[in-house]
């Protein structure tokens, strides 16, 4: 099995089998051919990326997520207080260092989230925000837009699931184009453990701390999804 190295990346680079086990990235619809990078560049790889994201629930601690490669391998860790007067996450790489803020606008209805590049919070560092895409919703469907996508006529990213069976698509822009996929892996032990665990497949040359992002975001607003709007 060999592994490929990308300077910069999250504690290193994960451990995924051989690019040219998945037959080159023509064995996905629509592929993308350009490197979709939000946060950087040293997260798109040239082949499909599979990674488990596990949510510790009922706790009190600030490792609400943890990240994980095939192999088990600790990408990226998710700090956040459960009791705060603001919603404030943010992702660490491997190392602790932070790489992104998740911050909840209070009163709003759409429940948006913005997201700061490392542990800042001021407009100059927003690098995308997400919202719910109408206020009444039967399964989840999110907007995501890039910082500089001011109008938000058109969305950058769409994230469309189903809350019942915590799976979700991830597309870019309002297109079919496939970006990412996510489904909740259902064992007794996860219940016993008090642990949500989910199995994410970011498709070739897109970001995949970005789509952890999104995730992460999808999950806070679908547990929010029974308070007030």
């Amino acid at each position: 099995m060999a592994e490929t190295s990308y300077g910069g990346g999250a504690g290193g680079a994960p451990a995924f089998p051989n690019p040219a086990a998945y037959g080159a990235a023509a064995a996905y619809p629509h592929p993308v051919v350009n490197p979709l990078a939000v946060v950087g560049p040293q997260f798109c790889a040239p082949y499909p990326v599979d990674l488990v994201i596990v949510r510790k629930l009922l706790t009190l601690s600030e490792g609400n997520f943890g990240v994980t490669d095939v192999n088990g391998n600790i990408m990226f860790r998710v700090k956040g207080k459960l009791f705060s007067l603001r919603d404030r996450r943010i992702l660490l790489d491997a190392a602790g260092n932070p790489l992104l803020t998740f911050q909840q606008k209070i009163l709003t209805a759409h429940r948006r989230w913005k997201v700061f590049r490392g542990d800042a919070s001021d407009d100059k560092n927003l690098l995308f925000s997400v919202k719910k895409s109408s206020l009444i919703q039967c399964k989840t469907k999110l907007d995501v837009f890039l910082a500089s996508n001011t109008k938000e006529d058109v969305c950058d990213f769409k994230i469309e699931g189903s809350w019942f069976e915590r799976s979700c698509t991830v597309y870019a822009g309002d297109s079919s184009t496939i970006v990412a996929q996510m489904h909740k892996k259902h064992s007794v032990q996860s219940v016993l453990l008090g642990k949500d665990t989910f199995a994410v497949t970011v498709y070739p040359n897109v970001d995949y701390a970005f789509i952890v992002a999104l995730v992460v975001i999808l999950e806070e607003i679908n547990e929010d999804r029974d308070g007030e709007d």
